[in-house]
């Protein structure tokens, strides 16, 4: 059971980094946060077939995730590719609302904070549900490692 748990996970992750601005510290921290959580845990199960555990390389390139998928196995890799026209609202959307949430732990009451985490939560379940049934016929994920996919996602979408 312990080699198929292993077989079907994420052992690493990498983003396409080259047309990335510099972030602000709150950024940086999410993304570190989002890859540790990720590599601790996840589940990842290609749909083709592909033996795991896999080393992931996320990347933007004309308005298209690309996912590059590499079996550390057996080196065999595959690439996804999924349009972002569907994630920009839920993107934008949550790019605002964390900037208010970070102003908010600044300088603003515990309630008001707590308030407008339940809207960043909620647009981050949002576009997790999205990537999960937009990736549903490639590859099999739980709401958690979609969550923090998507936050790499996020990431990914600061570029100059």
């Amino acid at each position: 059971m312990g080699d198929l748990q292993s077989a079907r996970r994420i052992a690493g992750i990498t983003l396409d980094e080259h047309t990335v601005v510099r972030r602000s510290p709150d950024i940086e921290h999410e993304r570190a946060v989002a890859i540790f959580d990720l590599l601790e845990e996840n589940r990842f199960t290609p749909t083709s077939g592909l033996d795991g555990p896999f080393h992931l390389h996320l990347a933007i390139e004309e308005n298209r995730l690309s996912i590059d998928v590499r079996s550390a196995a057996n080196g065999v890799s595959e690439t996804i590719v999924l349009p972002l026209a569907p994630f920009r609202g839920i993107v934008r959307d949550y790019f605002m609302i964390c900037e208010s949430y970070y102003q908010a732990i600044r300088r603003s009451s515990l309630a008001q904070i707590e308030a407008i985490d339940v809207g960043r939560r909620s647009l981050h379940d949002e576009g997790s549900t999205l990537l999960m049934e937009r990736l549903a016929d490639k590859v099999a994920i739980d709401h958690d490692t979609a969550r923090r996919l998507f936050t790499l996602i996020c990431v990914l979408h600061l570029r100059g």
